[in-house]
């Protein structure tokens, strides 16, 4: 029940209980990777139950995918709906100017591919998510298998160049080996402290031999949504440049808490 959640469960919850207000009948929604997508999913899921919401779901992973057909919401893939109404995902970080960082959850690739075929994308967060500069997060690199120690080591020598404080790249496991995306690869994570310059740094490693994708959001970002532990959300759309805080109450809801495993 929410008298059992944490602080930062409740911020999450609200701030995705305030995004799945924005999905109304016969849109194509991008659904997310990650705890604060998994709460949006949730929150969709009773939507459809309780107050007969028709949408069509593009998930973001495998993992999005399974959650969101065992709450009842409708599951297509990209190649079929072609171009979404709206994409709704978590980030890692977010600085004012919305850019992001994403793919702690390993699934930046597909994130990154949905969001851009969006009218709009919304971003939820807990208020600790935002940062003044981003890269405190490591970000998340995705490179393909082959040669992946040769990828590492370029991108390393590349970073010296860079307006970054650190410059080392890790090999993300999976207990004793190598993470897998949904899409076969290897992430790299860079371990930065701070980007001076996020899109400059996205340009330059995309460039690099073997690597797929990175997980800076630039220019990406439409709106955030960030939830407070107490009850309250905050929105800011970048392009209307407004900011609307409200309070959410807590509501009780035995199939949207009862399987919380996040």
């Amino acid at each position: 029940m929410t008298g059992e959640l944490s602080p930062i469960d409740k911020a999450k919850f609200v701030a995705a209980k305030r995004a799945a207000g924005l999905v109304e009948d016969g849109m194509r929604v991008g659904l997310g990777t990650g705890s604060t997508a998994a709460w949006l999913v949730r929150c969709l899921g009773e939507m459809v139950r309780e107050e007969g919401l028709k949408f069509t779901a593009v998930p973001t992973s495998t993992r999005t995918a399974e959650l969101a057909r065992e709450v009842g919401i409708p599951v297509t893939s990209l190649d079929e709906a072609r171009w979404l109404d709206l994409t709704i995902d978590g980030a890692d970080e977010f600085d004012r100017d919305l850019n992001l960082i994403k793919g702690g959850g390993g699934a930046l690739l597909q994130e990154k591919i949905v969001a851009t075929a969006s009218d709009q994308m919304v971003v939820i967060a807990d208020a600790g998510k935002e940062v003044e500069n981003l890269g405190a997060f490591p970000l998340p690199v995705e490179v393909i298998p082959f040669g992946w120690q040769t990828s590492q080591a370029l991108i390393e020598e590349t970073l010296v160049s860079m307006d970054v404080l650190g410059r080392s790249a890790t090999l993300r496991m999976n207990a004793d080996r190598a993470f897998v995306t949904d899409e076969g690869n290897y992430i790299l994570d860079l371990h930065l402290n701070r980007i001076g310059n996020a899109r400059q740094l996205a340009l330059v490693i995309n460039q690099i031999p073997g690597v797929v994708e990175n997980g800076l959001f630039i220019d990406i970002c439409d709106t955030v949504i960030i939830g407070y532990g107490d009850g309250n959300v905050e929105v800011r759309d970048i392009n209307e440049g407004t900011v609307e805080r409200e309070k959410l109450d807590f509501v009780e809801t035995d199939n949207l808490f009862s399987d919380l495993s996040d």
